[in-house]
């Protein structure tokens, strides 16, 4: 064979692999409203950059007919590429082959792809469309997934991972994804489950759809397992390209710098947009946004326990990390799952060295008997931790309430935040006002004339004596109370400050966080 020869055998080799399971099986997964693996590929990396690693790389199983099955390439595509210039590894499962299927070979192609991620300290990008383990490999499938397991909790806090669930993820499948520090969902196409509508009808006798089960809808907003839902493929890819620009390639980097030309802006409307009632809500994403740099934030988890709000933003050009309450749902409760919620994203953000920015108006955590049955000691300890534990810049804006245990928790001075400004409307009390006059002054109100008017005067006064910002500030717990409209240029002031930073945790193995 001439030279001239083996260069088209090369080329007509690669074609056919690059039909994967082959034309009309690409077209079923058109029909499905789906892409194929390598469709998504090309919207997820900057054009042109992709390379890719074992492309003929096939299974090596004989049995059940497997053997008589032509394929060029095993069922997942791995290589690298860059978004936005910068360096990412992926993989992307091929339903048009097996079924996307993981066997030996598909885990060992992901293993040696995430291995060079860590050796080379750059993100790892799953995208996943899998029927799940390829049942004619047997314990060699779980072996498998039991590999790519261990090499996600080794990356965890080295190394950014993400996963985007473009079809069906089941079974042992879901740990991977769970594993890993975001999970994408595209709506109508994707969907997560550890056991399936027969298995759950057998056990439990309820009808249920895959959609109900696990759709993206679900994960988003019940069980908090997916961050962000997006309406489309696209859209999913798209949004994670966005993500990776707040994010540093890996733990000993710091994330991209941007440089914004108003630092010193200041909008008159956050004087204002406090309501005079302490009971009434206002929307707290409109605060972030008036302060951060061209008025963007990218949530996390928007659609799960929504009366905390987390996400990425960037001031003065600092990429951060944002933990808000939100009075606008539940008043800003802290309960079960905005704990948790919010506790790992601050550990996310610390992992990363990524400055935490912590907007405050709690009035305490969630009572009731369904909150302490299910465990809000224990999630509520796991923000505490997280806080305490952080190493990174710590800022914290007290806007109104920061009552209890819950003033503790959020950031406050005496879990090491570093700077710490408060609101002239902010309160920081055990309790509400209403609450403490009740069980301070039990037996004058019950003697007056008056007991409303009386009620009120001894409110006034509580607030000024003990609830007021200038109390705490008296003892050093508030660094500063500042003008609402002053905010943007203090918290960039505080961050290029603390741009220095040096902090630590006592040597040990690891803490035992209250999971």
């Amino acid at each position: 064979m001439n030279k001239k020869t083996k260069l088209q055998n090369l080329n007509d080799l690669k074609a056919e692999s690059i039909l994967g399971g082959g034309q009309d099986r690409i077209d079923v997964q058109h029909k499905k409203g789906r892409l194929t693996a390598r469709e998504r590929l090309d919207l997820l990396l900057d054009k042109g950059s992709f390379r890719e690693v074992d492309p003929f790389v096939v299974h090596r199983t004989h049995d059940f007919g497997l053997d008589k099955q032509k394929i060029m390439s095993d069922s997942v595509v791995t290589g690298w590429g860059t978004i936005e210039g910068r360096l990412v590894y992926v993989y992307s499962q091929d339903f048009t082959v097996f079924g996307g299927s993981l066997g030996e070979v598909h885990a060992e192609k992901i293993c040696k792809i995430m291995d060079m991620a860590m050796k080379n300290g750059a993100p790892i990008i799953g995208l996943n469309d899998s029927g799940g383990a390829r049942i004619q490999e047997g314990v060699v499938a779980l072996a498998g997934y039991s590999d790519i397991f261990l090499r996600n909790t080794m990356a965890s806090g080295v190394i950014p991972q993400i996963s985007a669930i473009m079809g069906p993820c089941a079974g042992g499948a879901v740990y991977s994804p769970a594993l890993t520090d975001f999970i994408f969902m595209a709506r109508d196409t994707s969907y997560m489950f550890v056991t399936g509508p027969d298995v759950v009808k057998a056990v439990t006798h309820e009808e249920v759809t895959q959609e109900e089960l696990g759709g993206a809808s679900v994960h988003s907003e019940k069980s908090g397992v997916c961050h962000i839902a997006a309406d489309s493929e696209a859209d999913t890819l798209y949004l994670i390209r966005k993500l990776l620009g707040y994010l540093p390639q890996n733990n000993m980097e710091d994330a991209p710098f941007i440089q914004t030309d108003d630092p010193l802006r200041m909008d008159e409307g956050l004087n204002n947009i406090i309501p005079d009632d302490a009971n009434k809500p206002y929307d707290i994403k409109e605060v972030i946004r008036m302060i951060m740099d061209n008025g963007h934030f990218y949530e996390i988890h928007e659609n799960y326990a929504q009366n905390i709000v987390v996400g990425f933003a960037r001031l003065g050009g600092h990429s951060i990390g944002i933990i808000a309450n939100q009075p606008a749902v539940l008043a800003g409760v802290l309960d079960i799952d905005a704990s948790e919620k919010a506790a790992r994203f601050v550990r996310f953000c610390d992992a990363f060295n990524i400055p935490i920015i912590t907007f405050e108006d709690v009035p305490g955590f969630l009572p009731g008997t369904f909150q302490e049955h299910h465990g809000i000691i224990r999630s509520g300890a796991k923000l505490l931790y997280a806080y305490c534990e952080a190493t990174v810049p710590k800022l914290t804006v007290i806007t109104r309430k920061a009552y209890g245990g819950a003033y503790c928790v959020m950031s406050s001075k005496h879990i090491r935040s570093d700077v710490n400004l408060a609101w002239p409307t902010a309160e920081i009390a055990v309790m509400g006002p209403d609450g403490a006059v009740n069980i301070i002054f039990r037996k004058e109100l019950e003697k007056a004339k008056d007991p409303v008017k009386k009620k009120a005067e001894l409110v006034a006064e509580y607030k000024e004596k003990f609830a007021s910002p200038y109390v705490a500030a008296q003892r050093g717990y508030i660094d500063d109370v500042i003008e609402p409209k002053e905010t943007r240029p203090r918290l960039i002031n505080a961050l290029e400050m603390l741009s220095n930073k040096r902090d630590s945790n006592p040597a040990k193995k690891h803490g035992n966080i209250p999971l």
